[in-house]
């Protein structure tokens, strides 16, 4: 039976309880005035009035907007019903029957097979033949779990896909920052977690290395360290006072010349480019003259 058939059906059962309960009270007042006014009994309140009482009223006002509310969830596109479902997976975290689905959301899936069939293709919900339940990105329960999981992408996760684990997945991924097992970074499109793991073999862009060869740093360690300071950073070394102890102690800061003298070659040089001849041309001459 259609949500429509059973609400005429309740408005007609309605009418003739309001109906009867008018008959009733008209034969009951016929009696008593026939009867002498001394034997007069007062009359119930549900049947000395022909109209229905404000609780009655106001439940069945409450009936039918229940009522209207679950033919309008009913009568939605098949993706609105899609969504409430899946919505309602993602927050129990339970497997549930059609039955049990119906009964918490109204979308009744025995009497929609296109809702059905969409929810059981749907990416995000798994049914094991008789109950359907939520389907995460990632299959972790857990904090040591999600860590396992970090741990497998060098090259970082995306949080947003570890968003729908489960509840209490972000709360986790700030106490693994906090306790320095990975690093949660931002960036302006999304935040990234990746395994504090020095041996990781992390892939750098092509484009990444040229932006990082083109900066230009100065030669002067001072300067460089001027401009750690100006963003922030605090550098290793201080150069100013490794200088100024080096003075005191009369040791020169002079930067040593590594220029090397180039070696000559001569008839005693040990050939070890014998494929290159043309590098030994003036061997072979002075020897020649000798």
């Amino acid at each position: 039976m259609s949500l429509k058939e059973q609400l005429d059906k309740f408005n007609n059962q309605k009418v003739k309880c309001q109906s009867t309960l008018s008959s009733i009270a008209s034969s009951r007042e016929r009696t008593m005035l026939s009867r002498p006014s001394s034997s007069s009994v007062p009359l119930p309140a549900a049947i000395s009035s022909q109209k229905p009482s404000a609780a009655t009223r106001g439940k069945f006002s409450d009936n039918t907007e229940q009522l209207q509310f679950i033919n309008s969830i009913r009568k939605a596109p098949v993706g609105s019903q899609m969504k409430r479902v899946i919505d309602l997976l993602f927050e129990r975290r339970q497997a549930l029957t059609p039955e049990q689905i119906n009964e918490a959301c109204y979308v009744d899936m025995h009497a929609n097979k296109a809702v059905f069939d969409s929810l059981r293709n749907n990416p995000k919900a798994y049914y094991d033949g008789r109950r359907f339940s939520y389907k995460a990105t990632h299959d972790v329960k857990d904090k040591r779990q999600l860590l396992s999981l970090v741990n497998k992408y060098p090259n970082g996760i995306a949080v947003i896909d570890l968003k729908d684990a489960y509840p209490k997945v972000l709360e986790d991924l700030q106490a693994l920052k906090a306790s320095g097992e990975i690093w949660l970074l931002s960036n302006s499109q999304e935040d990234v977690a990746y395994p504090n793991d020095l041996k990781s073999e992390i892939q750098v862009d092509d484009d990444f290395k040229a932006l990082f060869r083109d900066i230009d740093i100065p030669s002067d360690m001072l300067d460089v360290e001027k401009e750690l300071l100006k963003i922030g950073l605090k550098p290793a070394t201080n150069t100013a006072e490794r200088r100024a102890a080096e003075q005191i102690h009369g040791i020169s800061n002079k930067p040593k010349d590594k220029k090397k003298k180039k070696q000559e070659i001569s008839k005693r040089t040990k050939l070890t480019n014998a494929h290159l001849p043309e590098l030994f041309k003036s061997i072979s001459a002075n020897s020649s003259r000798s």
